[in-house]
């Protein structure tokens, strides 16, 4: 029988961060490595982390960050590292770091992403919109998904981008890209990759919206924090929205009743990072005056996840990596879930890695409470040289 199984995937929950890294490229290491991939705790010891990632892979393109929690053949993790590795034989790539966020322009930026596109497309086909994708990594307290998603996915035109911002557990004190062998904040990474092998960019999400209108009426959109909701306090407008005093206010809660915005018929969630001392409530996402928010309650999140799965088995057969971004108030409510075993299965039989997030970036578009994915699969696959 043929082995199909060309990406490898790699899942170590050593302590050591010398050991970890050692351990992943053991399971991931194969001949022509395109790139590697990889989503670690920000617990770890970064610079000998970093070192020995660099010391082990190379010259073979590698880019990672950190995570609010891992995914990986080990399951749902905290405290460990979970990647892949792409053989140059059916993927090509063209990546680059944008750094200086806070200064980001967007002309700048799309002029970065069209520059990439043309180094891809450069270095022979496919390099269409059929048969490539972007992936971007970006420091998941920056600030700035909206603008950068945005420009890069305006100069790449039909190519999906899609990605997640770097987390760093619950601290929410510095979050971390990986690139060039060291880790860095105010950055962001955009990897451009074609392949033959089949594949579907995804996202789910598992609320709807109920008839609680929250209209926001005193914002800093630069911050994302809002002051008032319907001319009260943020805190205890939303509070009374949930039937609850607003010092019960905590991420389980936000996980439950997120809020959503509707444009064109499409619901998007802007999740609640924390309430705050003055009664003003932060955001995972920009908000601004006057938006006309909804509160939203969550349905069945396994059922959504298996409906999910099964539409993309139905599409590309069984994959044999799915690289996912999931949102970590999604990670929070399958915490409190008595699913929760059976959600980590459905993840490890779907061969699924990647992080929770900070946020999630689907075809342009910073959103949350998300899971947003690439799911490549084997029916089909060409064994040309891509």
């Amino acid at each position: 029988m043929k082995d199909t199984a060309y990406i490898r995937k790699a899942h170590s929950c050593a302590a050591d961060p010398r050991k970890a890294a050692q351990e992943f490229h053991a399971m991931v290491v194969q001949p022509g490595m395109a790139l590697v991939i990889f989503y670690c705790s920000s617990d770890y010891d970064l610079e000998a982390l970093a070192g020995e990632m660099k010391r082990l892979f190379g010259d073979v393109q590698v880019v990672g960050c950190t995570t609010a929690g891992e995914i990986g053949p080990a399951g749902l993790r905290d405290h460990s590292l979970a990647g892949a590795s792409f053989p140059a034989s059916h993927f090509r790539v063209a990546a680059g770091q944008v750094e200086q966020l806070q200064q980001f322009k967007v002309e700048a930026g799309q002029d970065f992403a069209q520059a990439l596109l043309h180094k891809l497309l450069a270095e022979g086909p496919p390099g269409d919109a059929d048969h490539s994708f972007a992936l971007l990594l970006i420091d998941g307290l920056s600030l700035r998904e909206e603008p950068v998603t945005r420009a890069f996915q305006t100069a790449l035109g039909r190519l999906p981008l899609l990605g997640g911002s770097a987390g760093d557990g619950m601290k929410f004190e510095r979050t971390q890209v990986y690139w060039d062998g060291r880790f860095g904040s105010d950055c962001a990474v955009l990897v451009l990759v074609a392949s033959r092998m089949p594949f579907r960019i995804f996202k789910t999400q598992h609320v709807v919206a109920t008839d609680d209108r929250l209209v926001v009426t005193d914002a800093d959109a630069a911050s994302r924090t809002v002051k008032e909701i319907n001319g009260l306090p943020a805190s205890q407008e939303y509070a009374r929205m949930l039937g609850i005093d607003a010092s019960d206010l905590d991420p389980s809660r936000f996980a439950a009743w997120p809020v959503v915005l509707t444009i064109g018929g499409t619901t998007y969630v802007r999740s609640i990072q924390k309430a705050n001392a003055d009664g003003s409530l932060t955001f995972f996402c920009a908000i601004e005056n006057g938006l006309v928010l909804r509160v939203a309650k969550g349905v069945d999140l396994l059922q959504n996840l298996e409906q999910a799965f099964a539409g993309i088995r139905a599409e590309i057969g069984p994959p044999q990596l799915v690289l996912g971004y999931d949102c970590i108030l999604r990670k929070l409510e399958i915490a409190q879930s008595s699913a929760k075993d059976r959600i980590g299965e459905l993840l490890q039989q779907n061969n699924t890695v990647g992080f929770h997030t900070y946020g999630e970036q689907f075809r342009g578009v910073h959103v949350n409470q998300t899971l947003v994915g690439i799911a490549f699969g084997t029916n089909g696959v060409e064994a040309n040289h891509v």
